[in-house]
C-alpha cells in the first residue's frame, strides 16, 4: 500500500536535520521577543526577582538562553578543533535590564543562526567542556548542541513563566512548554505539531 502524503508533510521531510533545528531556534528565540513586545510593559518586569526562583529574573533567563546560542556559534566559526563551554557567561549585560536591548540581541541571535547553521555540518565533532565542579569533557555535535540549544530556552522559558505569573503577566498556553510535551497533549502550536 503506498502512502500519500500532504503537501506539508512532503516539505518537511525534505527539510535538513539543521533547517529543522534551525526553524525551532527561531521558534523558540521568537516567543522570547514576543514576550518582549506584547507581555512584558516596562523595564523593572526584567529585573524583579522571583520569590519562587532565588536570584532569577526575567531578563537573566532572556541573557542567559541567548547565551548558549552564541557560544555555540561562536565555537563553530573557530577554527578546528571546536571546543565548547557554556560556563564562559557575561552577566550583567543591558540585555537583562532593557526591553530593547534584550529584542535586538534576539534578534541579533537569529541573525547570526541564520547566518551560520544552513552551512554547517551537524555531524561536526565538538567537546563539550563542564564544570560540574570537576571540569568534565563529552564528546557531542554540533546539531547535537543546537537541539540542546533549543530544549534549554524552553527550560528558561518554563522559569519566566513562574516569574511572570508572578507579576501576573499572563502568557501564551504554549509558552515554556517542550515540544515533545505540547505534541503529547495534541496543543495547536508551533512546537506542538508531531512531524514524524
Amino acid at each position: 500500500m503506498q502512502t500519500e502524503f500532504t503537501e506539508e508533510q512532503q516539505v518537511d521531510s525534505e527539510e535538513t536535520t539543521l533547517s529543522q533545528l534551525l526553524k525551532v531556534s527561531r521558534i523558540v528565540l521568537r516567543q522570547g521577543i514576543d514576550l518582549l513586545d506584547n507581555h512584558i510593559t516596562s523595564n523593572d518586569q526584567l529585573t524583579v526577582h522571583s520569590q519562587y526562583l532565588p536570584g532569577s529574573t526575567i531578563g537573566k533567563h532572556l541573557r542567559h538562553s541567548r547565551d548558549h546560542f552564541e557560544l555555540l556559534l561562536e565555537c563553530i566559526k573557530s577554527p578546528p578543533p571546536h571546543v565548547l563551554s557554556y560556563d564562559v557567561r557575561l552577566r550583567n549585560t543591558p540585555m537583562e535590564q532593557d526591553r530593547d536591548a534584550a529584542r535586538n540581541a534576539l534578534l541579533e541571535t537569529i541573525k547570526h543562526l541564520e547566518a551560520i547553521v544552513p552551512g554547517a555540518d551537524p555531524s561536526t565533532p565538538l567537546t563539550l567542556q563542564a564544570v560540574t565542579p570537576f571540569l568534565q569533557e563529552f564528546d557531542t555535535s554540533f546539531g547535537r548542541e543546537l537541539w540542546f540549544g533549543a530544549l534549554h530556552c524552553v527550560h528558561h522559558w518554563s522559569m519566566v513563566r513562574v516569574i511572570a505569573g508572578e507579576l501576573n503577566i499572563k502568557l501564551p498556553e504554549d509558552f515554556g512548554f517542550a515540544p515533545s510535551t505540547l505534541v503529547y497533549q495534541g496543543r495547536e502550536a508551533p512546537l506542538g505539531k508531531a512531524k514524524i
